[in-house]
C-alpha cells in the first residue's frame, strides 16, 4: 500500500508521497513513487504511483524510455501538445502493462496487477493542470470542486485535507497540511511509512520548485506530529461533555 496527494492551489501544485512498499509484514522497502521530467521554461511533469509495483515501475520505465526516443512510433511525454494528452498517454501506457501482465496464467487477473497514479504539470502557453489515472487508463481532472487527488491509503488523511484546504494557502501552508495528513496515516497503517518525497511547482514558472525528503528523525517533521495530538487532545478536551440526562430535541 502507499498514500499520495496531488493537490492544485491557485498558485501552482504541491505533490508528496510516501516510499512504504510492502509485500507482507515481513518484507517491507523503500521505494520511490514520485517521478518527474522538465524541460525548463517549456514543460514540467510530476507522476505519483499507487499499486502493483512491478506494474508502476514498468510503466514509468517506457514513458522515460520514450523521452529519449524520439523517433520510437509512441508519442514522448515531452512531446504531447497538451497535459490532457500526456494523461492519455499514460493511461494508455497503465492499461496495456496491466493487460499483458495479466496475461502470464490461469491463475492471474487484472486486478492483482493494478495500478493508480496522479499526474500533473503545466505546458507552455496552458494553466496548470492534475489528473487521476486509473487502472482501465481513463481518468479525471482535478477543479474547483475537486482541487486535490489521494491515492493508496486515502481514508485516514482524507478529513484532514477537506476540513484544512483552502486553494490560496502557500506552499509552505500546504507542505504542512499534507504532512499532518500523512502522519495521521501514518499512525492508522502500517503500510505507509516515511520517508516523505514532496516538489512543489509554482504557476508559469515552467521548472520545478522546492523539492524534497523528509525523514523520520527530522526535527519539523517531529514537532508537527507531536503537536498535531497534543492539538487534537486540547480540542477534545474543551468540547462540552455528553449528559446522559440531556432532553431529546
Amino acid at each position: 500500500m502507499t498514500y499520495c496527494v496531488g493537490m492544485l492551489l491557485n498558485r501552482g501544485l504541491v505533490f508528496m508521497s510516501d516510499t512504504r512498499t510492502n509485500a507482507g509484514l515481513d518484507n517491507i522497502a523503500t521505494a520511490r513513487k514520485m517521478h518527474t521530467w522538465e524541460v525548463p521554461g517549456e514543460r514540467v511533469i510530476t507522476l505519483m504511483t499507487a499499486g502493483n509495483l512491478a506494474t508502476t515501475q514498468a510503466v514509468v520505465g517506457i514513458i522515460d524510455e520514450r523521452t529519449k526516443a524520439p523517433g520510437d512510433r509512441s508519442p514522448s511525454i515531452l512531446e504531447a501538445p497538451s497535459m490532457f494528452q500526456i494523461a492519455r498517454e499514460v493511461g494508455q501506457t497503465l492499461k496495456e502493462v496491466i493487460a499483458h501482465n495479466a496475461e502470464g496464467g490461469a491463475q492471474s487477473n487484472a486486478s492483482t496487477f493494478g495500478a493508480t497514479m496522479i499526474m500533473g504539470g503545466q505546458i507552455k502557453g496552458s494553466a496548470p493542470r492534475l489528473f487521476l489515472i486509473y487502472p482501465e487508463g481513463n481518468f479525471i481532472e482535478a477543479s474547483d470542486d475537486n482541487p486535490f487527488f489521494q491515492i493508496g491509503e486515502t481514508k485516514y488523511g482524507k478529513p484532514i485535507l477537506v476540513r484544512a484546504y483552502d486553494p490560496a494557502m502557500s506552499f509552505e501552508q500546504a507542505i504542512k497540511l499534507l504532512l499532518v495528513s500523512f502522519d495521521s496515516t501514518i499512525k492508522s497503517n502500517l503500510s505507509v511509512g516515511l520517508p516523505l518525497d514532496y516538489v512543489t511547482y509554482g504557476r508559469d514558472s515552467l521548472r520545478f520548485g522546492r523539492q524534497g525528503r523528509i525523514v523520520e528523525s527530522d526535527p519539523y517533521y517531529q514537532t508537527v506530529s507531536n503537536g498535531w495530538g497534543e492539538a487534537l487532545k486540547s480540542a477534545f478536551g474543551q468540547l462540552p461533555e455528553y449528559s446522559f440526562d440531556r432532553q431529546p430535541d
